[in-house]
């Protein structure tokens, strides 16, 4: 269980923790994986979200399942990208996050991966939640917390009766 005062300086981080999906990165499911590979090089990503036509978070697609999918007994073969698609190379079996997580729940999440992608209650694709950004709260929270708990007890002590 975390700390009810440390879980409320967390919040003050609420707004920037998550990445809105509009600046995220994704590619949609039927694409061809050579436009993903594009797309991966291109954004500096290892890891993108995928989506269908109707903005529902389906999988995650990684630069490592592409090239996984290029190497052969002989070597690279890059032959094979224009015929498959995102889907049949991406991970299916991720961990997500809706809306309305705990933020004990996301913290156990993150320490398994670099970002968690946010869903609504439909699966329509949010945003995400980045373990640089849950530390950079982290830090913030470490610095602030003794300072406020310290000023409370001022406040207390100044208001007390004497």
């Amino acid at each position: 269980m975390i700390s009810p005062a440390i879980e409320q300086l967390m919040k003050e981080h609420e707004e920037t923790m998550m990445i809105p999906a509009e600046n995220v990165a994704n590619v949609i499911k039927e694409h061809p994986l050579e436009h993903a590979l594009l797309l991966l090089s291109q954004a500096g990503y290892s890891t993108i979200p995928v989506l269908d036509k109707e903005d529902h978070f389906v999988g995650l697609l990684s630069l490592n399942d592409i090239v996984k999918r290029m190497l052969g007994i002989d070597g690279i073969d890059t032959s094979n990208l224009e015929k498959l698609t995102v889907a049949d190379v991406m991970k299916t079996d991720v961990s997500v996050m809706r809306l309305d997580a705990e933020l004990e729940d996301i913290l156990h999440l993150l320490v398994d991966a670099a970002f968690l992608p946010v869903l609504d209650q439909e699966g329509v694709f949010c945003g995400i939640v980045t373990r640089r950004e849950i530390l950079k709260a982290v830090n913030y929270t470490f610095h602030t917390f003794e300072r406020k708990n310290h000023e409370t007890k001022l406040i207390f002590h100044a208001n007390s009766p004497r």
